[in-house]
């Protein structure tokens, strides 16, 4: 089973993907994973992405794409993967489905995680991060005493409600497009209601694949 995994920042695709990947025995492939993997192994194209990384480029589609091939390919992707992070873009989609085609590897859903945008700046804002040793918290003012070492919580400058705000309108730009595309090529599009608690979700999403 290949699922690609799609939602704003926040939403909860990236746990819902590991609890997914637990539940139904496949691996779930970020794109951070597994570049940094490649790099780390040096790989033809991991050195490729290194060599744009170190100039400050972005790694091109077709680096990307050729590693996701070749984690696709692995035997632990036998029997599918859940792809996390590899769609931003309608370019990205296309050489996906090239490489599934080229894989004989059909993609078996979509899943959307759909939250209102002021649920998530709410959602997103209420995390803070202890300024020393980085424990994460939720629903802790900036200010607080962190439980574990005593440090100052302070909120991420990306999780102030406007740069929430920023970071959801480039997803829209930016996804709209991938979702349409999907829905004029066939693709098995799946919106999932992200509102609830994890386990509630996560219900909808197995009731969505059918699992």
């Amino acid at each position: 089973m290949i699922l690609v995994l799609l939602g704003p920042p926040g939403a909860g695709k990236g746990t819902q993907g590991e609890r997914l990947a637990e539940q139904l025995g496949i691996p779930k492939v970020a794109t951070g994973d597994v570049l940094r993997a490649a790099v780390r192994d040096g790989t033809p194209l991991g050195l490729a992405a290194k060599a744009a990384m170190d100039r400050g480029d972005l790694v091109p589609d077709e680096v990307i794409l050729g590693i996701m091939k070749e984690a696709l390919a692995s035997p632990g992707a036998a029997n599918g993967a859940i792809l996390d992070g590899v769609v931003r873009t309608v370019p990205q989609a296309e050489g996906l489905q090239r490489v599934l085609e080229e894989l004989g590897r059909p993609l078996d859903a979509v899943l959307i995680f759909d939250i209102p945008d002021e649920e998530l700046v709410k959602r997103l804002s209420a995390r803070t991060v202890c300024s020393n040793c980085q424990t994460p918290y939720t629903g802790r003012e900036p200010g607080s005493t962190c439980q574990k070492c005593g440090g100052t919580l302070a909120r991420r400058k990306d999780d102030e409600p406007e740069a929430v705000r920023n970071r959801l309108r480039t997803y829209q730009e930016q996804t709209a497009p991938v979702i349409g595309w999907y829905r004029e090529a066939g693709g098995p599009l799946r919106p999932i209601d992200a509102q609830g608690t994890m386990d509630e979700v996560l219900a909808r999403a197995r009731k969505a694949l059918g699992t």
